[in-house]
């Protein structure tokens, strides 16, 4: 699938200033996170010996989860992860898949773009977004947390794709050199807006890699074909969530 870009202006050729560290002033973001219920989201494979990343809120209490193989055929995930800090679980699978180049400690800049890939709505679907700033994301509810976030303005999505992108929760989020930086946690349909955990909240939660897998870059233009590719080789999967 193609990106087509938003009714918005394109992200300027030039980046603005290196992100600031986190402060305790940094803009609020309130979540309220309801009652578990079965639903859908996004994982992406974190190493090489079975092991899966996604959101916490997609998985967290569920009675059953598994990752779509094709079609109806899912592989049972065998244990769940609860990060305790932020909005991230492992999975552990008997089901091996190659990871995702990652990027969790160069400093994210003002103006940037990054590409979030996974299925919203339970389709195949990518957005594209520019890096507004950071927040500071509080969740209440089911269970209560606080962490910071990155803020992006949406800049492209997939062509027919409209309205909400739930789904997309725990989908990576990638920098131009298609190395993950994040995953998805939030949206803000209304404004526009998407939010990806701080790639520190990642390096916390990510089991080492034993290789280093080489990335393929991204941009406005290529992003989609790119999507369509890592869907293709199983790397980013749709996360299935049962509750009785």
């Amino acid at each position: 699938m193609k990106g087509e870009p938003a009714d918005m202006p394109p992200p300027p050729p030039e980046t603005g200033p290196v992100l600031p560290n986190i402060k305790p002033s940094d803009p609020k973001l309130m979540v309220r996170i309801d009652k578990p219920k079965s639903g859908i989201g996004t994982a992406f494979a974190i190493d090489d010996k079975g092991q899966w990343m996604t959101a916490r809120h997609v998985v967290d209490q569920c009675s059953l989860v598994g990752l779509q193989l094709s079609g109806d055929k899912y592989v049972k995930v065998d244990k769940v992860i609860i990060s305790p800090k932020s909005d991230s679980a492992i999975l552990k699978t008997r089901w091996k898949r190659k990871p995702l180049a990652r990027d969790f400690f160069t400093r994210r800049q003002i103006g940037e773009n990054g590409f979030f890939i996974g299925y919203p709505q339970g389709k195949p679907g990518e957005l594209a977004g520019r890096l507004i700033g950071r927040r500071q994301m509080i969740v209440r509810g089911r269970y209560a947390s606080k962490e910071p976030i990155l803020a992006w303005s949406e800049i492209g999505r997939t062509m027919g794709l409209k309205g909400s992108i739930g789904g997309l929760s725990g989908g990576p989020a990638f920098d131009k050199d298609g190395e993950l930086i994040g995953l998805v946690t939030a949206e803000n349909p209304r404004r526009g807006r998407i939010y990806s955990l701080a790639p520190i909240s990642l390096s916390q939660m990510a089991p080492p890699l034993s290789g280093k897998p080489k990335p393929k870059s991204l941009n406005i233009n290529n992003y989609g074909v790119s999507a369509d590719g890592f869907r293709r080789s199983k790397q980013i999967a749709k996360v299935l969530c049962l509750v009785k």
